[in-house]
């Protein structure tokens, strides 16, 4: 007996010390289950889209809801993005047949405009929630994650084909099952830019959440509570007074969004950095330090534990990643025959559909006029990529590869890329009124608003990666300023760069839809281009308009990345990857 009083904790009524920490973590849970239902019950209210208002109200005293509301729309569409993401970009990167079909798709999804989409989907979500706010809900959550999934499904695409040979030759040795390897090889090697791309998808979401939440299709316009429809509807009446009101609370939004989710994100992730030397100064966050001192992230883990063990023995009868099941050659050419019968076949049933459906309301000709219009767009979108390239390169090596700068910088650049640039359109347009420059080259500023950032971001997240202890060499070796970034930087943040070029030209082509016409004070004022086309065509309900500049901008996106970006994504996988 006097053994056990010696050792602290032992007896039937001992219990663990209750914690700080555990006390401001389980406030923080209870705070936002509280929101999550709040805000989920408007979200499944009943609604006669007859009667439905056609805009929010302005007063600034429903901001705060308004706030909650959007932001549980930009979560779920991230959710929504990162399944999307582990599961298409995985299956792209491991399945050769698969890749031939996922990328050019991919390409041909992130060159539809965010309306192309919602033009197609709104009747149908409807339909699925009758007299229920769910089918507006879901249309809305899925024009967000059409803004976000593409740039994330690309950067952890590529950070898996640019995988480090030995992390292969160590999943193989250790056997790992496809499940275990995807979960410990995978995700942790494509970890740090999936989250700085996270980070700018979820600025993308921001930009077009105006589109998102006030619904404009055919002769139809519903609008659901959200910082977006708010300031569309302010914006529409000219309440300048409102529209900051409208600002702040985004500017709120976004830095704390910031900090309670993305800056523990980015710290967390410097645990998978792969270095045999350990960075001097790494990103901090007092979130994550909170976390670390609790245990209840680490009850939580060992309550789902046995679901990770379940699921790895559910998953090992599928191969391991040394011994794949073997597919015998007529199956594969069997399966190959069919796979491509059913694209065929869907490509000839959709083409037949369009042209039926085209030729027999507006005529083909209609084509010539978008490819024109598309021309002066793609002159606008090739501005902001040599533009963008030229600025933001250097700013995000010098982000990246000082995590003490990365600290200060991160909230400043994840405001200026998360906040919705629309909302800053009727001072803009103002300006342009006041030194008579045409929206024709102001449009290229404003699309500029919405897409540089990929850019930045992924240079961001590509220096960033760059191991300390090359970078030590360099400066052991005594190179010049030029001879590091010709024999390291950019050779190193080349994969990075094609990567964020690929969705800052996809991000300015849909911009080209906001920016290109733009409403204020009940006065419309165009711009010449492709983005004015298909925006005047939704909301004047012309579907057949609508699908010739949705078709014709597939087509130069596309091509464009077929022809330029996937040539140097070529490059960069084969040539520059660490």
């Amino acid at each position: 007996m006097p053994l056990l009083r010696q050792v602290p904790g032992v007896g039937a009524l001992s219990r663990p010390r209750l914690r700080w920490a555990d006390v401001l973590i389980g406030a923080g849970i209870a705070v936002v289950f509280y929101l999550v239902v709040k805000a989920s019950l408007g979200a499944a209210a009943p609604i006669n889209l007859e009667t439905a208002p056609q805009s929010v109200s302005t007063d600034p005293a429903n901001l705060p809801y308004y706030a909650l509301r959007s932001l549980l729309r930009m979560f779920a569409a991230l959710a929504a993005s990162t399944v999307f993401t582990f599961v298409v970009s995985t299956a792209a990167a491991r399945l050769p047949r698969a890749e031939k079909i996922i990328l050019p798709a991919l390409d041909i999804l992130q060159s539809v405009p965010i309306l192309g989409f919602l033009s197609v989907t709104v009747t149908g979500f409807i339909a699925m929630f009758p007299g229920s706010t769910l089918g507006l809900e879901a249309a809305s959550v899925f024009a967000i994650f059409t803004s976000q999934a593409w740039n994330m499904a690309f950067s952890f695409h590529s950070s898996l084909v640019a995988q480090a040979s030995d992390l292969d030759e160590a999943a193989r040795l250790m056997r790992l099952t496809k499940w275990q390897r995807f979960w410990k090889v995978d995700v942790p090697s494509g970890m740090i830019p999936l989250v700085w791309n996270g980070m700018m998808s979820f600025g993308g979401g921001w930009f077009f959440l105006a589109a998102s939440e006030a619904i404009s299709v055919g002769n139809n316009s519903y609008a659901l509570p959200g910082v977006g429809a708010y300031v569309a509807a302010a914006v529409g009446a000219g309440e300048l007074d409102h529209v900051w009101w409208a600002i702040a609370t985004m500017a709120v939004m976004v830095l704390g969004v910031n900090f309670l989710f993305w800056r523990p994100l980015v710290a967390w992730t410097e645990r998978f950095r792969q270095e045999d030397t350990a960075a001097a100064d790494r990103p901090r966050s007092v979130v994550l330090e909170v976390l670390s001192h609790s245990t209840i992230p680490r009850g939580l883990g060992r309550a789902f534990a046995p679901v990770g063990r379940g699921l790895d023995a559910a998953m090992r009868p599928f191969g391991v990643a040394e011994h794949p099941l073997f597919v015998p050659a007529i199956r594969r050419r069997a399966t190959d025959v069919v796979l491509i019968v059913l694209v065929a076949a869907a490509i000839a049933y959709g083409a037949y559909w369009a042209y039926d459906f085209i030729s027999s309301n507006i005529g083909l000709g209609s084509f010539g006029e978008a490819f024109v219009l598309g021309l002066v767009t793609l002159l606008r979108v090739a501005v902001i990529i040599v533009l963008a390239t030229i600025v933001w390169v250097p700013v995000g090596v010098w982000i990246g590869m000082s995590p003490k700068i990365s600290r200060l910088a991160q909230p400043v650049v994840q405001l200026l890329a998360s906040f919705p640039a629309n909302f800053l359109f009727p001072f803009a347009i103002a300006f342009f009124v006041a030194t008579n420059i045409p929206l024709d080259v102001g449009g290229i500023l404003l699309m500029a608003l919405g897409s540089q950032w990929y850019i930045l971001f992924n240079v961001i997240a590509g220096a960033s990666a760059i191991p300390t202890d090359l970078r030590q060499a360099m400066e052991s070796f005594g190179l010049s300023r030029w001879q590091r970034w010709r024999r390291l930087i950019l050779p190193a943040i080349f994969p990075s760069f094609v990567t964020g070029g690929i969705t800052a030209a996809g991000g300015a082509w849909n911009a080209s839809i906001v920016a290109e016409v733009v409403t204020y004070n009940h006065e419309t004022i165009t711009a010449t281009g492709l983005g004015a086309y298909i925006a005047q065509a939704t909301s004047s309900g012309d579907m057949a308009r609508v699908l010739v500049g949705v078709i014709v901008m597939s087509v130069f996106v596309v091509g464009l990345n077929r022809l330029f970006w996937r040539r140097l994504y070529k490059i960069a996988e084969t040539r520059f990857s660490l």
